[in-house]
């Protein structure tokens, strides 16, 4: 199968899933989701470690902004091709960073407007992630024309879904499209197209980790019975902000391949 045909099943493939999610009836939001099972409080802090797990968000996205605009500009010649390549992860750390402070906030008191400035961060992380990805593996003009309406597309997703909440039916299915198809999609980019650096089967890490934080999340309760120490969204939260490190992990450790370099 040719580069043309890969890519544009990789299109259709968009474009279902997106129609899909116009047309299936709507997800609703469980009723119960805000009940999650540690709320022990300490420091006068509510919902301690559920809120405080999240200033990993902020240390991983700050660490990551620190490397990419590196003053003496190793990133730029190390890491990429092209300096323009840098936007998708700077979109993506800032994005991490903002997680860290809104999903704070969320955990401080749960509730559907606290939740909106918790998924809008998440959404345009995603979406950074993968425009990074189709600058990497199909062309940065590819990755970087299509970052302004991925971004629009993940925060739109989430103010569907909140204004669907307003009007008392609740819509996640835009919202799921751009979270675990995004993912889908940037696997598929791994496995069917070359990375134009180094460490490129770093990205199925990422997705490994953030796999296992969203089993943690759903097993919230579960995990927390075990002893009471700590609960499945608390190690959701660890194990995704260990998913973004990896991230920039891979932007440390990489470099552009030679016949790249040329091609760049």
């Amino acid at each position: 199968m040719n580069h043309r045909t890969r890519l544009w099943l990789l299109g259709i493939l968009a474009v279902v899933m997106v129609l899909a999610a116009a047309i299936i009836p709507p997800i609703p939001q469980p009723a119960e989701y805000h009940q999650f099972a540690d709320r022990r409080g300490y420091f006068g802090i509510p919902n301690f470690f559920d809120a405080s797990s999240n200033m990993l968000f902020l240390f991983v996205g700050m660490a990551g902004l620190i490397f990419l605009l590196h003053p003496h500009g190793l990133p730029a010649s190390r890491t990429f091709v092209e300096q323009s390549e840098r936007w998708p992860y700077l979109i993506l750390f800032l994005s991490v960073m903002a997680a860290g402070f809104s999903s704070a906030y969320y955990h401080w008191a749960p509730d559907n407007e606290r939740l909106l400035w918790d998924r809008l961060p998440m959404a345009t992380g995603f979406m950074a992630l993968l425009a990074a990805l189709l600058a990497e593996r199909i062309g940065p003009k590819v990755g970087l024309r299509l970052l302004p309406f991925l971004l629009l597309t993940g925060v739109g997703s989430v103010l569907h879904w909140y204004w669907s909440e307003q009007l008392g039916g609740g819509n996640l299915n835009f919202y799921l499209v751009v979270q675990f198809c995004s993912l889908l999609i940037i696997l598929l980019l791994g496995i069917s197209f070359p990375s134009r650096y180094t460490r490129g089967t770093d990205i199925y890490m990422v997705i490994a980790w953030y796999g296992l934080a969203k089993l943690a999340e759903l097993a919230d309760r579960e995990i927390y019975a075990l002893g009471q120490v700590i609960s499945g969204h608390t190690a959701k939260h660890l194990l995704a902000a260990l998913a973004v490190y990896w991230i920039l992990r891979m932007l440390q450790k990489r470099s552009p391949l030679p016949e790249k370099i040329r091609e760049g």
